[in-house]
């Protein structure tokens, strides 16, 4: 932090991710001495085919609601080492759209334009199936050029899926994934086998990366709750050395 207590600006883009000890979790001194922000973390919205005008609507005024709570603020907070933010929306192979670069919260200001943003934002497409190995993909590129951070995370939020293109362990496969975390946020389907089926499919399919966990909301409608406790979750500063194993959060 500079001597007005704000958090030192951002600069130049990551080429690789930072080292981890694996036997004990640990970031190599001078990796972390180097480092402009605790965490890089993208926001992955589903936008195809099968989420209507008014899901759409519940998903981007959910998520900017989650932003600004009291408690996903509060963590957004809780260390002196700033996390840079960017949002994206994904649907068919070809048909992603950022909706905010990559921005350092430095400040509540900053947290509350990342959030309008995120409000005022429209979808992109409409028509398209769920290509979730090219939205993956698309995401990896993203966090290429993000800012320098301690860890790197993805988070993947769909109501349905991989419908079109190669899945998401091909994407982690073809794309540059070391060191990235991806957590997932299922939106249950309206009957009982679709919505296991789904949740199978995240947790075999889409989470990556050590402490990956999945939260489910239940319809659109609760799409804010569910984000707020995945925000909350990976914006905690985690316990050194202490690596979560994958869990559901209701």
């Amino acid at each position: 932090m500079d001597k007005h207590g704000k958090h030192r600006p951002l600069v130049g883009p990551v080429r690789a991710a930072l080292a981890v000890c694996t036997a004990a979790g640990l970031l190599a001194p001078a990796a972390a001495a180097a480092a402009q922000c605790r965490l890089a973390l993208v926001l992955a919205m589903d936008v195809s085919s099968s989420v209507d005008a008014a899901e759409d609507r519940l998903q981007r005024g959910g998520m900017a609601s989650a932003l600004v709570s009291d408690a996903v603020a509060q963590a957004f907070f809780a260390s002196d080492l700033p996390v840079a933010l960017a949002v994206y929306e994904w649907s068919g192979r070809y048909n992603q759209q950022l909706i905010l670069d990559w921005t350092s919260i430095d400040t509540q200001a900053d947290l509350l334009s990342a959030a309008e943003t995120v409000a005022r934002s429209t979808r992109s497409h409409n028509d398209f199936p769920t290509a979730m190995g090219y939205g993956l993909g698309y995401g990896a590129g993203l966090l290429d050029r993000a800012p320098r951070c301690l860890y790197k995370m993805l988070d993947i939020a769909g109501d349905g899926q991989n419908n079109e293109g190669f899945g998401p362990h091909h994407a982690y496969d073809a794309f540059p994934f070391e060191g990235v975390t991806v957590n997932g946020l299922v939106v249950n389907a309206a009957d009982y086998e679709a919505e296991v089926g789904l949740i199978a499919f995240y947790r075999s399919e889409v989470l990556h990366g050590p402490g990956a966990f999945l939260v489910v909301a239940n319809g659109f409608e609760d799409y804010e709750r569910a984000m707020r406790i995945k925000l909350e979750r990976e914006l905690t500063p985690p316990a050194i050395g202490m690596l979560s194993a994958p869990v559901d959060a209701g």
